[in-house]
């Protein structure tokens, strides 16, 4: 825990008490601060009182006693409209704050000078956030990875000299991190998502975009779309050290990839990083980005080529995201279970040529219409959940299906033909392009789930 003592003797209301929430009070508690925490949610806050945070229903206190308001991430703070406590806090001119802000003022007051990597954008932000902390970890810093990737930020370890931290950054939490200060920021990319939280489009690419226009050090931005790219231009305008990356074209100065290699370039003239050929954990264009802001971070930190190169020969991969489960013969299985929309899953079909693929769940607006373009690869579908009926009038007359409404199911059927098609590269591949909640209740136990029942098959060789 990192104890918060930037509000010591000071009162802070905390609203929002679920896992980001109770960590936050409990630092503030832990470091000194009168907090009184609140949820609209009763069960949590019975949580919280077992716990040893004093609770109390916001709507009865004086606010001229408040210090701050410290809000959760995922309560609204602007739209669709502000959460009724903000209105109380802006009433009685009390800034509200996120986790990420409390962090921010902790490590200043403390150890302003170590590393801090924040890492944002639409898509990508889990694995990049991993794999900057894997590439510093397997180099021999000392690593504490969290934030918006699972570990609540002020659950881990207080930063310190020789104390790296790598924390990925919602949309939401930048929004209450208005001094958010990183040494290192990255922005992968921006695309529509959390409108409904934003208003506009414009408005969400502002958001991301504070996040490396205030870093200390050096911003890294993903140049292949337009808000990117324009971002990356203002913020070298404005004075700071911006590093490009694309995986669309070579730059002049920046890192690109061309083919499977990671280039550096400067004044035109460039020189090679790392391959990412072979990295089972990092296919696909998506990958490609994300290794290659990876690093240019631990290029700005001062990693050399050589340590960049085993780390990410190295990197594991993270659960539910492209997961090599293991192989049996020819056939490899791949758990992509976090691919909860169309779009997640149409960066793992383009991954492979050969696909056993199982979809459906909890559908999503537009369901797979967008997929079109992947539906020559795909040998066969088996259709799970709540998607399948529509899933299968998609695929109709473009790709076989089977509908089969459960995932073991699936995992049986997909396994046997998989295994039976003598194709050179099979691949029985979760990747739903669903929410999970008709079956399970999020994605992480269905991808378990999946896991357990292809290790459970006879002959296969378990990835470790």
């Amino acid at each position: 825990m990192i104890p918060v003592t930037t509000f010591a003797e000071r009162k802070v209301a905390v609203f929002g008490l679920g896992a980001s929430g109770l960590a936050s009070a409990s630092a503030l508690f832990a470091g000194g601060a009168d907090v009184i925490g609140w949820d609209d949610d009763p069960g949590r806050v019975e949580r919280a009182t077992q716990a040893g945070i004093p609770t109390a229903d916001l709507r009865e206190v004086d606010w001229s006693r408040i210090a701050t308001l410290l809000l959760a991430p995922g309560v609204p703070l602007t739209h669709p409209a502000p959460h009724w406590t903000v209105g109380l806090a802006r009433a009685a001119g009390v800034e509200v704050i996120g986790d990420i802000e409390l962090f921010c003022r902790e490590r200043r007051r403390i150890a302003p000078k170590s590393i801090f990597v924040a890492i944002t954008g639409t898509n990508g932000k889990s694995t990049t956030t991993a794999l900057v902390a894997h590439l510093l970890a397997s180099a021999g810093h000392e690593t504490e990875l969290g934030g918006n990737i699972g570990t609540a930020i002020l659950s881990l370890a207080p930063p310190a000299p020789g104390r790296a931290h790598v924390v990925e950054c919602s949309s939401y939490q930048i929004d209450l991190a208005p001094s958010l200060d990183p040494l290192i920021g990255i922005l992968l990319n921006v695309s529509e998502d959390h409108l409904d939280r934003h208003g506009t489009l414009a408005a969400y690419a502002a958001v991301k975009e504070r996040l490396v226009a205030r870093a200390q050090g050096t911003a890294i931005v993903g140049v292949d779309d337009n808000w990117c790219a324009a971002a990356a231009d203002r913020i070298e305008q404005a004075g700071k050290s911006v590093v490009r990356v694309s995986v669309r074209r070579p730059l002049a100065d920046g890192i690109y990839v061309q083919g499977e290699q990671i280039m550096r370039a400067a004044g035109g003239n460039a020189k090679p990083i790392a391959l990412l050929g072979g990295i089972g954990s990092l296919r696909g264009v998506h990958n490609a980005q994300n290794a290659a802001c990876a690093a240019g971070a631990a290029l700005a930190l001062g990693l050399e080529a050589k340590a960049i190169q085993q780390g990410l020969w190295s990197f594991p991969g993270l659960a539910h995201r492209m997961e090599e489960i293991g192989r049996k013969g020819d056939v490899l299985f791949v758990n992509d279970s976090k691919a909860t929309n169309a779009d997640a899953a149409a960066r793992a079909l383009s991954c492979f040529e050969d696909i056993f693929w199982i979809a459906g769940g909890k559908p999503k607006t537009g369901g797979i219409t967008s997929l079109a373009e992947f539906f020559p690869r795909i040998r066969m579908a088996y259709l799970i959940g709540e998607a399948a009926p529509a899933f299968a009038e998609t695929l109709a007359g473009k790709a076989d299906y089977a509908i089969v409404e459960t995932l073991d199911r699936a995992v049986a059927a997909a396994a046997a033909d998989a295994e039976a098609s003598r194709l050179k590269a099979p691949v029985v591949l979760l990747s739903p392009a669903c929410a999970s909640f008709d079956q399970y209740p999020n994605f992480e136990v269905r991808g378990d789930r999946f896991r357990n029942l292809v290790r459970a098959i006879s002959g296969l060789v378990a990835k470790k």
